[in-house]
């Protein structure tokens, strides 16, 4: 008596594109990571001059001259809890078939993330600094412009999930998860840079 193969149960299907956002997310951390530690050398390398009452020690590394506009950076920080929200009811949304709750809160991540773009902007005119003038110059505006470049990349994706959504595909969790998987990894990215670049200085 021959006994029938078992079949493989109904489990359920890994989402490749939830997947491959992990992995994208995780080298965009590693990407900024790299970055705001090259920072961490770069400042713990200023050279230090001895300041005018001839007993404290100064390191060049931000000048005095340079004021970091706080208020805009700390915006930016709860603008992003903002998105993040916004992310997650999507997915919430389209996990129960509401096809308009979750184009709406598609629309507001996208005008979310285009409001974090321009603060962004907004940040660099007001610190009004040259790019080669120094070291910190230079890397603030590398590892900002990474940031930057980061989060457009979250805005484009998503732009997709949405018209993704208006096509039909509103019952597709992995197009509505990935997106809020991917927005949150941006906003620790951003936690770390706010915290080391913005806060530390």
């Amino acid at each position: 008596m021959t006994v029938p193969a078992l079949g493989a149960g109904p489990g359920r299907r890994t989402s490749t594109v939830f997947v491959a956002t992990a992995f994208v997310s995780a080298a965009a951390a590693t990407l900024m990571g790299g970055m705001l530690a090259l920072w961490l050398d770069f400042r713990a390398k200023a050279p230090t001059r001895i300041a005018s009452d001839g007993v404290s020690i100064i390191k060049d590394w931000l000048k005095e001259d340079i004021a970091i506009p706080e208020v805009a950076a700390t915006t930016m920080m709860f603008t992003f809890v903002i998105a993040c929200v916004m992310a997650q009811w999507a997915a919430y949304a389209g996990r129960r078939g509401d096809k308009s709750h979750t184009t709406l809160a598609l629309a507001i991540t996208l005008f979310t993330g285009l409001a974090l773009l321009n603060a962004q902007v907004a940040l660099w005119i007001q610190i009004d600094i040259v790019l080669r003038d120094d070291a910190y110059q230079t890397m603030f505006y590398a590892v900002t412009g990474t940031m930057f470049a980061i989060i457009a990349s979250a805005v484009v994706y998503s732009l997709v999930a949405m018209f993704r959504v208006l096509a039909g595909r509103v019952g597709d969790r992995e197009v509505l998860a990935g997106p809020a998987l991917y927005w949150y990894g941006v906003f620790a990215n951003f936690t770390a840079l706010w915290f080391v670049v913005y806060v530390q200085k």
